[in-house]
């Protein structure tokens, strides 16, 4: 029979990549924490870890079997708080990825009061503009904009209304003049992002009839798309990015947004898993959380007015 013991030696060990750090964590000695991770390995009949005096890394079988060990961990704590007279109190750790733009300068402070609110919670937070593999890397969900190409994910609506906008910072405004014109933006120095591993240069809108599109080009591009904001921020071009990246900046006047009677193209965020186990009350509350925060800020896009 498996025990939840061994679980969380396995887990823990997979996550701090040394099962002597795991050990400490849970308050084991390395002994008895290597004998949890072979009584497991023993039980499922198959190597989770390959282990050496120097490196340990997962196994195929080890890798496919970690979502399902951190989800039946979680299991187990959700049911102990549905005893526990179904308060909303969660604990464990969350491991959320996030794109780096809206990660680090919308997502920080609303991460830090979800946590307040749940003080037992502990936070791993990885930020990047490629797509986790939630399949292999250590995460459990993940906010990306747009809907995932892989059908077998689940994806669940935070913010389904948000588009791109495109805007600049004043003082670019006032050394080159607005455009005013989709055609103007080849007079421009445009901003742009790698998506995909290629330059995200055809930027689309919609003038309540038609789908138009244009290509831009310009001096600077980035795959990291915070990196793309603060160049437009320094007025550096003219950028095109989710409304929810750039709202702050909009409301505070260091950005103006251009063409508002286009609407940009639909960049809605959501918040994906791989297995509906993982669609726990942990999951529950921070997309209730996220929601709430996005609309403040949808409140006030200029698409919605």
């Amino acid at each position: 029979m498996l025990r939840s013991n061994d679980l969380q030696v396995f887990v823990l060990t997979a996550e701090l990549g040394s099962l002597s750090a795991a050990a400490r964590r849970l308050e084991l000695s390395p002994a008895v924490a290597s004998a949890a991770l072979k009584r497991l390995e023993a039980e499922l009949g198959c190597r989770l870890l390959m282990r050496s005096t120097r490196s340990l890394r997962l196994t195929g079988e080890g890798e496919l079997y970690l979502p399902h060990a951190r989800s039946a961990l979680q299991s187990l704590v959700d049911g102990q708080q549905l005893l526990a007279g179904g308060k909303a109190v969660i604990s464990g750790t969350l491991q959320l990825s996030a794109p780096s733009d809206f990660g680090r300068n919308v997502l920080l402070p609303w991460m830090d009061e979800f946590q307040l609110r749940h003080p037992l919670l502990t936070l791993r937070l990885l930020l990047a503009d490629r797509n986790a593999d939630l399949f292999r890397q250590p995460v459990d969900i993940a906010l990306r904009y747009g809907q995932p190409e892989d059908s077998s994910l689940v994806a669940l609506p935070v913010a389904a209304a948000n588009r791109r906008v495109l805007c600049a910072a004043p003082s670019y405004l006032a050394n080159h003049g607005s455009p005013r014109s989709l055609a103007a933006l080849s007079d421009h120095n445009c901003l742009r992002f790698m998506l995909a591993g290629r330059a995200h240069e055809r930027w689309c809108f919609y003038d309540g009839r038609h789908e138009l599109e244009q290509v831009v080009s310009g001096d600077r591009v980035s795959d990291d798309a915070d990196v793309v904001r603060r160049w437009a921020l320094a007025g550096q071009g003219l950028v095109y990015k989710s409304w929810l990246d750039v709202a702050q900046d909009v409301q505070a006047g260091r950005l103006v947004v251009l063409l508002p009677e286009l609407l940009g193209e639909p960049a809605p965020l959501n918040l994906i898993c791989a297995h509906r186990a993982h669609l726990g009350e942990m999951v529950r509350l921070l997309r209730e959380h996220l929601v709430e925060r996005c609309q403040v800020l949808l409140e006030h896009a200029p698409f919605t007015s």
